[in-house]
């Protein structure tokens, strides 16, 4: 048995009520599972592609980015979206994150915020993370 894992999901962001709450939350949690925080600030803190901010009252506290194969998949992942119950939250195109960041967010049908995202042509050490159980 196998597992072909690390080639959906690419980044989550979390918006929470009390930064320092869930600060110390995570860190504890995510710690117990070995993981240490790679960024933390006064505003913000993540764990690998785990990010959390403080939320404000015209965001969803949940946002959830899938990995786009190119820009032309981020404009079918949009259109899908509004055909089905999704809700423009930001149309196909490049942002400012980082050159060649290309992406399209919704709010699904319970408004959390999804988004589709390439960054641009890139080299990976790896297509996905293969995960084979032992058997004990």
């Amino acid at each position: 048995m196998e597992f072909h894992q690390g080639r959906l999901i690419d980044h989550i962001h979390l918006r929470v009520g009390d930064l320092n709450v869930s600060k110390r939350f995570y860190q504890a949690v995510l710690g117990a599972l070995g993981h240490q925080p790679s960024y933390q600030s006064n505003s913000a803190f993540a764990f690998d592609e785990f990010y959390v901010d403080q939320a404000d009252d015209y965001c969803t506290r949940v946002h959830l980015a899938f990995q786009a194969a190119d820009q032309d998949a981020v404009q079918r992942f949009y259109k899908a979206g509004l055909a089905h119950g999704g809700m423009d939250n930001g149309a196909p195109g490049e942002r400012q994150y980082h050159p060649g960041y290309y992406a399209a967010f919704l709010f699904d049908p319970d408004g959390n915020n999804i988004e589709a995202v390439y960054h641009g042509p890139t080299t990976r050490s790896s297509a996905d993370v293969l995960v084979r159980p032992i058997e004990i």
